[in-house]
């Protein structure tokens, strides 16, 4: 088989080896992402066949690879040497080797990444590297083997995507991608693939490094236990992964499991099985082509034939489908601040074709736009800011950049939205920190007002009914009353105080034992699920329309999560019962769930049951049902008034409801 051939059957093992092994201090074989594309720059057919690879990452898996590379490039010699330190320490290599590895691995990551922009540049600034060249050459003179180059390198990955395939081979391709996005299957295969490949080191079959691996002593538990240290010091490398495993099955799947794939025979031969050309996924539009960039800003000029046909390819693939997105994908954009115009002919014909959503999504950055709120033209911009925009207002930890989002209609820049704008900013530098204190802070005339956010892998996630200067941050909140509560509810005040959700009483002081009045709940309950609506309107008598608590109010009276004492009367200082809390969760979930179930036997568990009110019953089972609220004694207790330390403790539930 011939080296490009080799090359197009390595992709599965350089795809999914790549972000993992492809530090492995052995020169050509630290290239492991990039080598299997070394002569791609010379032959376009096969640089095509690389990239339908990368045709199928999303913006997020984009995102994993871009953290990839800056999470690596950030590393310095002793954490690399500490994770290589099983391959490192049957190597033996001088300092300035070591240095030559790290740095290798460095370069490695940054084509990997820079291969999703079409960049190929990289790979002969290693490939011909003269300090990378000597440290294949030292290793395999200390192995005592010999031709170990980048063919030798293509020979070993296609080994290892032959084993993968006769894994595999009997599993279609909508099973092999439930294994690879698995928390176990992935490390299974690959595990397996690449311990198989290592034993062939003799006879038929035997590979020029494997062999060289096996004479250095390095075994199969060695590797596996370097990709654990990789995987446990580097976040991205798992993800990255796994997202270009998913994406080489999404372009090219496997055989069929009757031969018609690779035989096994560990030596690059055997038929390379026919790719399918990748098909964009209907709903993403790679616009990444209409970016111009002019000083420093990016504009996105879209041709709005061009968006309606992504409009009607999507409705064609959703038939009877509500609720569509589509995403425009900008890519990585290399500018301060990203404009993305959308005309009235977009707007109207996005609104008479029932999507629902146009997306915008570059740099790991979404901005998911409900259009129905709109009849004219719109243009969202969003501008990295410099983080001393927030850092000099906290010390609070930043998580993410700094983002100014603005939206203009008809040209006026619009402040608030009948419908929330959501956000998805990718988180970056969170070693160290506490994820469940992370909460998106909003600034506000120099202060800092936080108002959650729901992680999401990588991402935290925000619905916004106005714009602002936005960044994550661990914020973390501390009370100096709440010993007593410490052991049952300490853990919940400080994630929902973090969010943004439940505040203290002043002097850093929660008053854990306080009562809730059914204002402060509606507010705690309404900021914790994001539901926040500045466009919600309310008739109460009670409630002045200048009090803190009117637009939660509105809010849960709105969506129906709340109803007053009266028809006119909201009673807004009347402290909660257990029974109402937990109805007004119930309530509340079930407006963003409305397919969670209610289990009505639940609440037969409380031998208290029948002081329930007959109109609250449901809510309570509802709760019970998803263990959001717990009795004590086996009774539930439902006309007692509700403590602050209780309501953070179900809110906490709340947040964390699946």
């Amino acid at each position: 088989m011939t080296l490009k051939k080799k090359l197009v059957v390595s992709t599965l093992a350089a795809s999914m080896v790549a972000a993992s092994v492809a530090g492995l201090p052995l020169g050509s074989l630290g290239a492991v992402g990039t080598a299997s594309a070394a002569t791609v720059s010379s032959s376009t057919a096969v640089k095509e066949k690389v990239l339908a690879v990368y045709k199928q990452l999303s913006a997020t898996d984009a995102v994993y690879l871009y953290n990839l590379k800056t999470e690596v490039a950030a590393l310095d010699e002793a954490t690399f040497e500490k994770i290589f330190a099983p391959i490192l320490d049957k190597l033996a290599l001088e300092p300035e080797e070591k240095t030559t590895s790290l740095k290798l691995f460095q370069s490695v990551t940054s084509v990997v990444y820079d291969v999703y922009g079409n960049d190929f540049s990289g790979i002969q600034v290693i490939r011909n590297d003269d300090k990378n060249i000597a440290l294949v050459s030292k290793i395999a003179t200390k192995a005592g083997v010999s031709g170990l180059t980048v063919d030798s390198v293509a020979e070993f990955l296609s080994s290892i995507e032959t084993e993968l395939r006769t894994l595999v081979g009997s599993k279609s391709s909508a099973d092999l991608l439930a294994i690879l996005t698995s928390e176990s299957g992935y490390d299974t295969l690959l595990d397996e693939a690449i311990a198989k490949v290592l034993s062939h080191t003799t006879g038929t079959g035997a590979l020029t490094v494997s062999q060289a691996l096996d004479k250095l002593g390095v075994t199969a538990n060695d590797v596996k236990q370097t990709l654990k240290n990789l995987n446990n010091t580097i976040k991205s490398a798992k993800p990255a992964a796994k997202s270009l495993a998913v994406a080489y099955v999404k372009a090219y799947g496997f055989s069929d499991g009757n031969g018609n794939g690779n035989s096994g025979s560990g030596n690059g031969s055997g038929s390379v099985t026919t790719p399918v050309a990748p098909v964009q996924t209907p709903g993403i539009y790679d616009v990444s082509k209409l970016v111009s960039i002019v000083d420093g800003k990016a504009t996105v000029k879209l041709v709005d034939a061009d968006v309606i046909k992504e409009f009607d390819k999507l409705v064609a693939a959703n038939p009877g489908k509500t609720g569509l997105t589509l995403t425009l994908n900008l890519g990585t954009v290399n500018a301060t601040t990203v404009e993305v115009p959308l005309s009235q002919a977009i707007i109207e014909a996005a609104k008479a074709r029932g999507i629902a959503n146009i997306a915008i999504t570059f740099n790991g950055v979404t901005v998911t736009i409900p259009v129905s709120q709109f009849s004219t033209a719109i243009s969202l911009t969003v501008t990295t800011a410099k983080p001393e925009v927030v850092t000099s207002v906290t010390k609070l930890k930043l998580a993410s950049d700094v983002y100014e989002f603005t939206l203009s209609v008809n040209g006026v820049v619009q402040s608030t939205f009948k419908q929330p704008i959501t956000i998805k900013l990718p988180l970056k530098n969170t070693d160290g920190l506490d994820k469940e204190l992370l909460s998106v802070g909003k600034l506000v005339y120099g202060n800092l007002q936080f108002q959650g956010g729901v992680l999401d892998g990588e991402f935290i996630v925000e619905p916004r009914d106005t714009f602002s200067s936005y960044a994550v941050l661990e914020n973390k909140v501390s009370f100096n009353d709440i010993a007593t509560v410490q052991a049952w509810a300490g853990r919940q005040i400080q994630v929902v105080a973090a969010k943004g959700a439940i505040e203290g009483v002043g002097a850093g002081k929660f008053a854990p034992k306080s009562n809730v009045t059914r204002a402060e709940f509606s507010k705690m309950l309404i900021r914790a699920l994001n539901l926040e609506n500045n466009s919600a309107v309310q008739s109460f008598s009670d409630v002045s329309s200048t009090a803190w608590y009117a637009p939660y109010v509105a809010v849960a009276a709105e969506k129906g999560i709340i109803t007053g004492r009266s028809a006119a009367k909201f009673d807004p200082n009347a402290t909660i019962t257990r029974a109402e809390m937990a109805t007004m969760i119930s309530r509340a979930l079930k407006s963003i769930n409305p397919d969670a179930k209610t289990d009505s036997t639940a609440i037969s568990k409380f031998s208290d049951a029948a002081k329930i009110s007959a109109s609250l019953r449901d809510g309570v089972a509802f709760a019970a049902s998803h263990n959001l609220v717990i009795g004590n004694a086996g009774k539930f207790n439902p006309n007692d008034t509700a403590t602050r330390a209780e309501a953070a403790v179900i809110i906490y539930r709340t947040i964390n409801f699946k």
